[in-house]
Formats: C-alpha cells, sequence, structure tokens
C-alpha cells in the first residue's frame, strides 16, 4: 500500500488536496474518508465474538424448599447468640429470586419481618452485605441511586458504575422502579442533583442507553472525536458526550479501533488528556463498559480494596449486583488485570464474617 497525493477520490470525485490522505489501489486514488467507509462495511458484515461471557456465579438451589430455609433462618437467630455461619451460608448458596421467596415463607410461617430481624441480630458491614443480598437487584439499584442523590452531596461514583454499566433494559426498569419506589422521576431527580457536561451525559444514558445509530459512520465519528480532541487546542466535550452516549458498545468498539489508528493513542487516553472531574470519569467508564463489562467491574473492585482503608459500599455494591451475572468473569479479568485472585484480595482487605460472606460469594480462589 502506497501513499500518493492525488487531485480526486475515485470514489466520490471530491478533491484530494495536499494534506490529505489518499490511498492508491491499482493506480487509483481513494480518499481517506472513502476507504475508511468501506472499512466499516467490511467491519459490520462481522461477526464479532461477546466479550462478555457472563456466567452466573450464584445458581439456583435443585433442592430448594422456602419453608425449610425460612426455618434454619429462624432458628439461627431465635434465643441467646446468633448463628452467623448458618446465615451466611443459606443466603450466599441461594439466587435473589429464592431469597424473595424464603423472605415470603418466613412472613407465612413466623409472621416477622426476615429483613428486620436479620438487621436486629446482624451489625456492620456484614449486616450490610446481607441486608443488599436480600434486596432484589432492580430495587438495590434504585435504592443505591436513590441515596447517591438524595444524600449529603453527591455520590457521583455511584451514578457513573450504575448508569454506564447496565443494559438499556435495566436502565428501562430502574426508571420505572425508581417512580414507582420514590413517586419521583429518576431523570428529573439526577438533573437537579448535578450539573454541565457531567449532567448532559447521565440524561442521554438514561434516555438512550444501547440504541444503534449511525452503524456505517464509524470512521465518520472517528475523526469527530480527532477533531474533538487531540487535533484542536481545547476540548469539545458535546461531540464527546454525543458520541460515546448514543452508539452500542459493538459500535463503540469499532470507533475505537478507527481512533486508534488516526490518532496513535487509545480512546481512554485521549478523555485523561483532554477531559477532567466527574465528566472523565463517566467517560472513562464508558469506554470501559463498551469494551468489557467484567474488565470494568474488575477494575472497580481493585481500587475499592487498594490504598488506605476499603472502600465496603462499593465492594459490597458490586458484589452483590454481579454475583449472579458475570461473576466468573470478574475473576478471571481481576487475575488477568492483576496478577493476583479476586479471592486473595478480598481474604487480605476484610475480615470476620463479612470477609466470610464475600468469600463465599466470590467463590473458588483462581490463584
Amino acid at each position: 500500500m502506497l501513499f500518493w497525493f492525488l487531485p480526486v477520490c475515485l470514489l466520490c470525485t471530491s478533491p484530494v488536496g495536499p494534506t490529505s490522505l489518499s490511498i492508491t489501489i491499482q493506480s487509483a486514488a481513494v480518499c481517506g474518508g472513502c476507504f475508511w467507509a468501506l472499512t466499516d462495511r467490511i467491519l459490520d458484515s462481522v461477526v464479532f465474538p461477546s466479550l462478555n461471557n457472563n456466567v452466573p456465579k450464584t445458581t439456583t438451589s435443585g433442592n430448594f424448599n422456602a419453608n425449610q430455609d425460612a426455618e434454619i433462618l429462624y432458628k439461627a437467630m431465635k434465643g441467646l447468640g446468633t448463628d452467623e455461619d448458618s446465615i451466611m451460608k443459606l443466603l450466599t448458596s441461594r439466587s435473589n429470586s429464592q431469597r424473595q421467596q424464603i423472605k415470603a415463607a418466613y412472613k407465612t410461617l413466623h409472621g416477622k419481618d426476615l429483613v428486620g430481624d436479620l438487621q436486629g441480630e446482624l451489625g456492620g458491614t456484614f449486616e450490610t452485605l446481607v441486608v443488599a443480598l436480600m434486596t432484589p437487584p432492580i430495587l438495590y439499584d434504585v435504592t443505591s441511586l436513590r441515596n447517591a442523590i438524595k444524600g449529603a452531596g453527591t455520590d457521583e461514583k455511584v451514578l457513573i458504575e450504575i448508569l454506564s454499566s447496565r443494559t438499556a433494559q435495566q436502565i428501562k426498569d430502574i426508571t420505572a422502579a425508581y417512580r414507582q419506589e420514590f413517586d419521583a422521576d429518576l431523570e428529573e431527580d439526577v438533573t437537579g442533583d448535578t450539573s454541565g457536561h457531567f449532567r448532559r451525559l447521565l440524561v442521554i444514558l438514561l434516555q438512550v442507553r444501547g440504541q444503534r445509530s449511525g452503524e456505517h459512520r464509524s470512521g465518520i465519528y472517528r475523526c469527530t472525536l480527532f477533531t474533538a480532541g487531540e487535533k484542536n487546542y481545547g476540548t469539545d466535550e458535546d461531540q464527546f458526550i454525543t458520541i460515546l452516549g448514543n452508539r452500542s458498545a459493538e459500535h463503540l468498539r469499532r470507533v475505537f479501533a478507527a481512533y486508534m489508528k488516526l490518532a496513535g493513542y487509545e480512546m481512554e487516553e485521549s478523555i485523561q488528556r483532554e477531559t477532567s472531574g466527574g465528566l472523565r470519569d463517566l467517560l472513562l467508564a464508558v469506554v470501559k463498559c463498551a469494551r468489557s463489562v467484567p474488565a470494568y467491574f474488575a477494575e472497580t473492585l481493585y481500587y475499592s480494596m487498594s490504598g488506605g482503608g476499603t472502600d465496603d459500599q462499593t465492594l459490597i455494591r458490586v458484589m452483590v449486583s454481579r454475583s449472579e451475572v458475570d461473576m466468573l468473569d470478574i475473576r478471571a479479568d481481576y487475575r488477568r488485570l492483576y496478577t493476583k485472585s479476586l479471592h486473595s484480595a478480598i481474604q487480605g482487605d476484610t475480615s470476620g464474617d463479612y470477609r466470610k460472606a464475600l468469600l463465599l460469594l466470590c467463590g473458588g480462589d483462581d490463584a
């Protein structure tokens, strides 16, 4: 392949100026835009393998009996002292759907609220983890978002993690459940508690997450992102937000590959250099989730246990919310990225019943 600067493009007949890239194919010139458009057409015909082979960790128990489990939990909390081992082993070996059945059976058999009794018997981070396990997944996300918005200050980390990693259907379910649970509009609450470009991208993720538009235009988006960031002094954040917020993960991966060829940098590097603050963190999360959701959560878990102290809220939220989704993939990515197992990281950074329960959720040691 040779590079020449010829007067017109064979396909679109547009002038090819002295600063334009043209590609010679059998003595005929093709401009860079047409070349990338052709490349995108070829890429669109390729079936890309899934990067996220989501394998559940917690599976439905074959010998499940809600009434028996409710009795085991009742006896574990009856009388003096609490049998924490029985509680954690039972709850971590049941799916969330089964835990809801146990909760209903407990109410029927004993006329009491299981979660309330657990809160009365347990304490600390172990109690927080057990209550999270007893919460339906969508309600858990909804409650996490509500607390992030309505607490003292805005917990941007929670907003970023949930809204960048959930599927389009999950976002719809979260929005509906938020309205039902709190009689409020999630988008309005997010808008009222955030500002600027960060707010705009959050709203886009809430509205159109996963829509596939411009399927044959990754070459154009590549150029647009380059012009918005690396090419010019100053950054056009609107272009980053519009393109990264409105494309499907598969399409974004093609944009990233095309951008790398043009800019010579990975998309994450450009975002790090060209943006800052909450917007930078959100854009990076969107890009990382488009590449691989399990790898994103492996990184999230790593930083929750790095530095001074443990970010228990993040550790609990990720371990609970991904336990039935892609925990095995997260474990594999954690081992690949950090040359140690997630199991060993949890073991070294936590203690007591809290550690035991987290290790049960994690499963085996990949050391």
